[in-house]
């Protein structure tokens, strides 16, 4: 089976979002399409309370999903339809936003670390304005794969060596990975042939084909049916996958649709209160 290369190394960027929240977006809104299906990725990783303190306050989606996942520490959501959740540490959120949600993500510490990220993975035109649906899960809820090197995989999405994650029934047919791999020692993960595959490494560092990963950088992968992954040093990463959508991508702030002209009918709805109607 061909083994992936790398196509293409993306560095993280320093910004702010929500309410002054400190963040990494590695997937930006320019690279909408060009990561098919995937959006947008953020980090949220912070010991300092200032830089997270004022969350996500009542913003609105419509057209695709997103993904949160924690590391450490735990954020409380809150929708227009009454629906309350907690997030901790381990956990993860897969929300299809669908015809549009309007909800709140806030932090549920005033102080230590805050670790996680953000996902938005883009819907098919036929599913964007499905009804809004949830999938949530605690750390008890992911399975692990225990690696002989010592290493582990947690499987939020997709299947690792015969054990499946919890999310399902997601269209675009993901793999979401946390991979955690020792110094010196490596990882094979195969792939579905045409399917996008992305490697993001938020601590330490992974060679793929003989090149370099850092911290902070995303690996756009070559075509092929396999992916080795050779830790550089004690390393964690986020392995994603899912098959590609290729439907035209226009996006206004929190608004993802396939047309200028669907676009504007959001914003309409939402300014007349009857995006989720």
């Amino acid at each position: 089976m061909s083994k992936r290369s790398i196509l293409r190394l993306v560095n993280s960027q320093a910004t702010r979002d929500g309410d002054g929240v400190k963040i990494r977006r590695v997937v930006t809104s320019g690279d909408m399409g060009s990561l098919d299906p995937f959006l947008l990725l953020d980090e949220i990783a912070s010991d300092d309370a200032a830089d997270y303190i004022g969350g996500f306050p009542s913003h609105p989606h419509r057209g695709f999903e997103t993904v949160t996942y924690m590391l450490e520490g735990g954020f409380r959501h809150k929708d227009h339809m009454g629906n309350e959740g907690h997030l901790g540490p381990g956990g993860v959120q897969w929300m299809t936003a669908g015809r549009g949600v309007i909800h709140s993500e806030m932090p549920e510490q005033e102080e230590g670390r805050l670790h996680g990220f953000q996902l938005w993975v883009n819907l098919p035109a036929k599913d964007k304005m499905q009804p809004a649906r949830y999938q949530e899960f605690g750390a008890e809820n992911i399975p692990e794969v225990n690696l002989e090197s010592g290493g582990r995989v947690r499987v939020i999405a997709g299947s690792f060596r015969g054990v499946s994650g919890p999310v399902n029934k997601v269209v675009t047919k993901p793999s979401y990975f946390d991979i955690s791999l020792a110094d010196k020692t490596s990882i094979e993960v195969p792939t579905i042939k045409g399917y996008t595959a992305l490697v993001y490494v938020y601590k330490g560092g992974v060679s793929i084909e003989g090149q370099l990963v850092k911290k902070g950088q995303l690996a756009q992968l070559q075509e092929g049916e396999r992916v080795v992954m050779a830790a550089v040093e004690d390393a964690g990463l986020l392995f994603l996958s899912a098959e590609p959508i290729n439907e035209p991508v226009v996006n206004y702030g929190p608004f993802v649709m396939n047309t200028r002209e669907e676009i504007e009918q959001a914003i309409s709805d939402y300014r007349a209160g009857v995006l989720t109607d």
